[in-house]
This record gives structure tokens, C-alpha cells and sequence, in this order.
């Protein structure tokens, strides 16, 4: 497995446990009243485990699984992989500081245009890796 997919799926499975202690907490607080500011991190919740699960998880073994028709050995170059694994991670925390913390709701913006960044760099390091049966 290339080191950029164990990056990604180990971040993926840290995203996980994020995911699942913050909805612990919440669903905590149903019963029992913790704090009231604890819902604050509904979006938190959401955002660790939608885009830093699932989306990471997919992204690292979309990485290692498509073929590499162009290279004679089985290394790939990570390229713009590299730069979509940083700016996934980054536009992640970018929301959940700004949902959470309340930084304000260009911080939010600014999350998303650079999670959008990250998928359309991911998904530009992919489009010559998906060829047809015929090979064209």
C-alpha cells in the first residue's frame, strides 16, 4: 500500500473516533444534561464523519486500488493526491472552527471551497488512471 493511502486511512479511522466520541456526547446529553453549548458540535459530528471518514477513506484507497497504466512499476507518483490529502484535512478543521468556535461564517466558506479544491485535485490526479476496457 503507498504511503499516501496508509496517511489517508489512518486519518480516516482518527476522523472515525472523532465522529463517534463527539456523537457520544451528544446522544450523552439527550438523557442527561452535560452542558448547553455541546450541541455546538452537531456539525462538528457530522463533518468528522462525512468528509473526514468517508471521504478520506475513499480518496486513500481510490489511491491505492485504480491502476497505474502509465508506470512500469507499481510506485506512484502522489502529485496532486499529496495536495488534495492537505487540503481535505485542512478544510475540514477550517469547519469545524468555524461551526463550532464560531469564527465566523467565511470561515465556513473558506472550508468548503477548499474541500471542493481537494476533490477536484483528487479527481484530476485520477481521470488518467480510469481508462476503458479497450484501453483508450
Amino acid at each position: 500500500m503507498p504511503r499516501l493511502s496508509q496517511w489517508a486511512v489512518r486519518a480516516a479511522f482518527i476522523y472515525l473516533l472523532l465522529g463517534f466520541t463527539v456523537g457520544v456526547l451528544l446522544l450523552a446529553h439527550k438523557g442527561l444534561p452535560l452542558h448547553p453549548a455541546l450541541w455546538r458540535w452537531l456539525l462538528a459530528h457530522i463533518e468528522f464523519l462525512l468528509f473526514g471518514w468517508v471521504v478520506q477513506l475513499t480518496m486513500g484507497m481510490a489511491f491505492w486500488i485504480l491502476p497505474r497504466y502509465w508506470q512500469r512499476s507499481r510506485r506512484s507518483k502522489p502529485g496532486y493526491a499529496f495536495i488534495a490529502f492537505i487540503l481535505l484535512n485542512l478544510g475540514i478543521w477550517l469547519v469545524v472552527a468555524g461551526t463550532t468556535f464560531r469564527a465566523g461564517a467565511w470561515v465556513v466558506l473558506a472550508g468548503r471551497l477548499v474541500e471542493v479544491g481537494a476533490v477536484l485535485l483528487f479527481a484530476l490526479h485520477t481521470w488518467k488512471r480510469i481508462i476503458s476496457r479497450e484501453g483508450a
